[in-house]
């Protein structure tokens, strides 16, 4: 396991992506309901949080809700939906010691009143957080956030004031619910599926990826540094040799 101490400060990832896969799993093998195993993971987020500040990440960003989650059993989502509202409540001091602001991702209004007022609270009580920031996608999808974005475009072309042929990358990007951030560095996943589950489509593309057997409630801090040092034995090449990075 790694420690925080192995980890090159001089190559930290500015952005760090998680996908929290496995509480389900993790029950299951423990012989609890699935809530048991959402309920189970509050630590594993605690501890990722509380690593990506100490090690200087500026941007993490958890996958806590998909759009394709709304499809499970009712009762599960409303046990998701209470445990969300009793976690932002019970974790903003906890934000607010850590210089940690809060920020989300997503169809937002889709959420339950109660979600949406305890996340406008603490994302209003941890703004002026400078040391990292913790971005939640709750009702989020990677289609979602191209389509919001290609919808947004055309109205601003229909509106006049974007002309068709303006459209760049930078433009699609700024548009996009992370407009502003940078793209992840590295991305993690939990529970061994080598997939990205809808995550980020636009925003993963030259992400390293860091895929784990650990089921998410398992995850610790020395987790995260595997990870990062994972990360740091890598050599990011964006479409080019070696060689011409050795040159540059």
């Amino acid at each position: 396991m790694a420690v925080r101490s192995e980890i090159d400060s001089q190559n930290i990832p500015a952005h760090v992506a998680v996908i929290m896969d496995g509480n389900g799993r993790w029950a299951k093998q423990k012989g609890g309901l699935r809530i048991f195993g959402h309920q189970s993971a509050i630590t594993a987020v605690r501890e990722t949080v509380e690593a990506a500040a100490e090690a200087g990440v500026r941007y993490l960003t958890l996958y806590a809700f998909s759009t394709e989650n709304w499809s499970r059993p009712a009762h599960e989502v409303m046990a998701l939906m209470q445990l969300l509202v009793h976690t932002i409540r019970q974790e903003t001091p906890t934000l607010l010691k850590n210089g940690i602001r809060l920020q989300a991702i997503g169809q937002i209004e889709n959420l339950p009143n109660s979600c949406q007022k305890e996340l406008a609270e603490a994302i209003e009580l941890t703004k002026d957080g400078s040391r990292t920031t913790l971005l939640l996608a709750l009702s989020y999808s990677g289609r979602w956030d191209l389509t919001q974005a290609a919808r947004r475009m055309a109205q601003e072309v229909a509106a006049g004031r974007l002309q068709p042929e303006q459209i760049t990358e930078q433009t699609v990007a700024s548009f996009l619910s992370t407009a502003g951030i940078p793209d992840p560095e590295l991305l993690i996943r939990t529970s061994g599926e080598q997939r990205i589950s809808n995550f980020l489509l636009w925003q993963l593309a030259y992400t390293e990826l860091f895929i784990t057997d650990l089921l998410w409630p398992d995850f610790r801090r020395e987790h995260f540094y595997d990870a990062l040092r994972a990360y740091q034995q890598r050599e990011r090449r964006f479409g080019k040799t070696s060689e011409q990075l050795t040159v540059s």
